[in-house]
Formats: C-alpha cells, structure tokens, sequence
C-alpha cells in the first residue's frame, strides 16, 4: 500500500465537536447513528427540517471527541448552523484545519469499510460509502503527497459517489436520489433527526423518481448544473464532471429506450455502477429496505 501515492484531497478539512454531550448532540441532529464509533466510521448528512441535503462528512471517534472530515469551503456554515443547536448542551467544535488535512489512497481495502485504524500522525479510513475508492487519511497539514486529484475524482465519478456540493445542491437535494441509502449514509433503525420524516417517506413510499449516476459524456464536458434533454424534455442536470466523465441527477424514466440524453453540445450514455438500485417499476423502492 505505501508504493501507492497519496493523494491531498485538499476540498477536504476536519472539524472536531467535543464535550460530555457531543454523542448525543450530534445523535439528534445527522442522518447516520453516532453512538457506537468504536473503530469504525461512518458517512452522514445534516439536513434542513423539510429534509433537505445542508452538508455531509465522515465521523469518526478520537478519544473524547468526535473528528468530521468536511467540505473545506463549506466548513464555517457548518459549524455555525451546529452552534445554533447547541443551546445548553455540553458541545463545543473546533476548527482543526491548521492541523489535519484529508488524503487518499486508491488501493484495494481488505477491511470492511468504515473500518479505523490509527497510523503514525493520524488515521487511516476503509472509505465508508464504498471500499472500491480506498483509504483516506487524516494526517498531519505537513504531510508530503504526490498523487493526483484527478486519479480519486475520476474513481469516485465511476463509481457514483457525490462530493459534498459539487454534487449535492444545499437546501434543495434529497437524499435518497444521491445513493445515501446504498452508500450507508442512513441509519433507518435509529432515533429522530432533523429532516426525518421526508428521508423515511421517501425511502418506504417508492418516491424516488430521480438518481445521480455517472455518464459518459461524448462531446465537449457541459459546466455543472446544465439540463439533460431527453426528445425534447427536461430530465435531468449534469452535476461533476472531468474530460469525458460526469456525474448527472436523471429522471429514471429517462433511461429506458433509444432516446438519446443530450446535455449542452454532448451525449450523455448513463453507467449505473452495480451497488445501485433501480426500481424495475415506477412505484417499486429502489432500495434493498
């Protein structure tokens, strides 16, 4: 593994919530379940009370704090939207960019993922949504990498993973469209949380009616947020995207047929990866719920 290269995913930072109440604080507020972090992490999202997508981060456990590994330009919205549900908890969150930084390493994990193990200077994470993009790392800011972002983006985008929101639009995005479920951002068997009641009904009434899936993008690469136009119609938005990959949220019953997707100048041809799960008929839960 070390004569791989590490890659600084430096739209990455950490941020810490510590304090007697911090498990319970962060339990109440995200999406995944945060009370049993020993020697795992997970992926989960804060959300708006209509559930709608605000941010997302990987949790972990270190000693008596928590580690979120966070959207860097993103990161003082979060902690701010954080402290307003502080109130009279034991909570308190620190900004440890000047710190840690986040990196990665495309190998082939041999551990489950979300499995944490600590390295020298920091630790090492089976990536929890999908053990095909590797390990990350949260190491020291001094930390030399040569790898290039474009080799873990290009990964990611095949696979399907969002990132943060390149992907995902604040105050806008539903979950269950974005893989959350499939990628284990969803805890369905724990307490409440902020935006609960539309995650769930979405998942359990089949209302997913759109997915973010990478496409092979033929032509010039359309700037993110362009529509998809399907024989005349709307069906979709392309999202991230690098030379002739793209990550796009399409109608799914847009991808039946012949019917080319046209996006800008170029052709779009969808390539679900095989974690994801299509319903066969509209109505049918496009989950393994």
């Amino acid at each position: 593994m070390a004569d791989l290269p590490l890659i600084p995913l430096s739209n990455r930072t950490i941020i810490a919530v510590g304090g007697d109440d911090r498990i319970s604080f962060l339990q109440g507020l995200v999406t995944n379940d945060v009370t049993n972090l020993e020697g795992k992490a997970v992926w989960s999202a804060l959300l708006t009370a209509q559930g709608k997508y605000l941010h997302d981060f990987i949790i972990l456990a270190d000693g008596d704090r928590l580690l979120l590994d966070v959207e860097a330009g993103r990161r003082d919205d979060l902690i701010r939207r954080l402290r307003m549900f502080r109130l009279r908890a034991k909570v308190d969150l620190t900004d440890l960019t000047g710190q840690f930084a986040i990196f990665a390493r495309l190998d082939a994990a041999q551990a489950e993922r979300g499995t944490v193990t600590r390295v020298e200077g920091g630790w090492q994470i089976v990536d929890p949504r999908q053990a095909g993009l590797g390990h990350r790392l949260i190491l020291p800011v001094n930390t030399v990498a040569t790898g290039d972002f474009a080799d873990w983006d290009r990964t990611r985008m095949t696979l399907g993973i969002p990132d943060g929101s390149r992907d995902l639009i604040p105050e806008k995005s539903i979950l269950l469209d974005n893989g959350f479920d499939e990628l284990s951002g969803v805890a369905w068997n724990k307490g409440c949380y902020v935006g609960q009641e539309l995650t769930a009904r979405t998942k359990y009434r089949g209302l997913v009616k759109k997915r973010l899936l990478p496409v092979q993008v033929t032509g010039p690469l359309p700037v993110a947020g362009t529509i998809v136009n399907r024989d005349g119609a709307d069906v979709g938005e392309i999202r991230s995207g690098h030379d002739d990959l793209a990550l796009a949220l399409i109608r799914l019953d847009a991808l039946s047929g012949e019917v080319p997707l046209l996006c800008g100048g170029a052709t779009l041809a969808p390539m679900p990866p095989s974690w994801i799960n299509l319903p066969r008929t509209e109505g049918d839960m496009p989950t393994n719920g």
